[in-house]
């Protein structure tokens, strides 16, 4: 039985570069328009399905707006996918680089490629995605435009890589998250990562109280993120990922820091992904 996979934007995306990833490919990939879309769907219990969605870039940083939905749904964080965002330059098989006339991609795609595409006299289009720019090009035929899209796209619209890795920042990774319903999650074998959110009584150091309690476990703390609690005066709620050598430890200092926080909440324990 194949895994349903809910995933933002279209098929040839990064998204299902990541879903394949950590699934294999036995897997059914159904594309949502926004984050928000996937969220809810994979919050259907009967549905069994899993999701992935983006949570940060090396870059850019973190999507603040998808921590806010992690909040608000009874899901978990089953894993994580780093996946190198590597941009390729893509046209139908017989096009040559002196006939493109156009370059069509999302606007973030044809920014993070400007480098090169400034050297050409070629008309740059934003459009909606960047695999939906691929499949346009290979459905219209089209012998005058190129698309700047990923490997998967050109495999899946049957597309020609005609430049490789156009991207100007090659160090360009994404994080994105692997959800699951919380009921239906089962533990995960060899975690060693886990992702957190608290608030403090906003007193006096009493966030480094927190913080120092962790090092004192020895645990690592990768990632520290605040967000305003909404309604309040200018107060915070905090995520924060933790990476540990034994469940037991990640365990053992959440008790330690129960009493010195509020609102602990443990949005899941799983795996570290690997940068590749």
């Amino acid at each position: 039985m194949k895994n349903k996979v809910y995933i933002q934007g279209y098929e040839g995306s990064f998204h299902q570069a990541a879903a394949l990833h950590f699934f294999g490919k036995n897997i059914q990939v159904i594309p949502c328009d926004t984050f928000n879309e996937v969220v809810k769907k994979t919050a259907i219990k009967q549905d069994a399905a899993h999701g992935i969605m983006a949570i940060e870039n090396s870059i850019v940083g973190s999507i603040l707006a998808n921590y806010s939905l992690l909040q608000k749904n009874n899901l978990t964080i089953i894993g994580e996918v780093y996946l190198q965002i590597d941009q390729n330059l893509l046209v139908n098989k017989d096009i040559k680089l002196e006939d493109i006339h156009e370059v069509h991609s999302h606007p973030m795609a044809l920014q993070q490629c400007f480098d090169y595409l400034d050297k050409h006299n070629w008309k740059l289009v934003e459009t909606e995605d960047t695999a939906l720019s691929a499949k346009h090009i290979h459905q219209h035929k089209s012998k005058h435009i190129a698309a700047v899209a990923s490997k998967l796209a050109a495999e899946l619209f049957d597309l020609k890589i005609i430049v490789p890795h156009i991207h100007t920042m090659k160090n360009n990774y994404t994080r994105f998250l692997v959800l699951h319903h919380a009921d239906l999650a089962q533990p995960v074998a060899n975690a060693n990562k886990a992702s957190v959110n608290f608030h403090t009584d906003h007193s006096k150091g009493s966030l480094a109280k927190v913080l120092t309690k962790i090092a004192e476990a020895d645990i690592n703390l990768s990632k520290l993120q605040s967000f305003p609690i909404a309604g309040s005066n200018f107060k915070y709620s905090f995520h924060a990922d933790l990476e540990f050598d034994t469940t037991h430890q990640f365990e053992k200092v959440v008790e330690t820091i129960k009493p010195i926080t509020q609102n602990l909440k443990i949005y899941g324990v799983y795996k570290n992904g690997k940068l590749k």
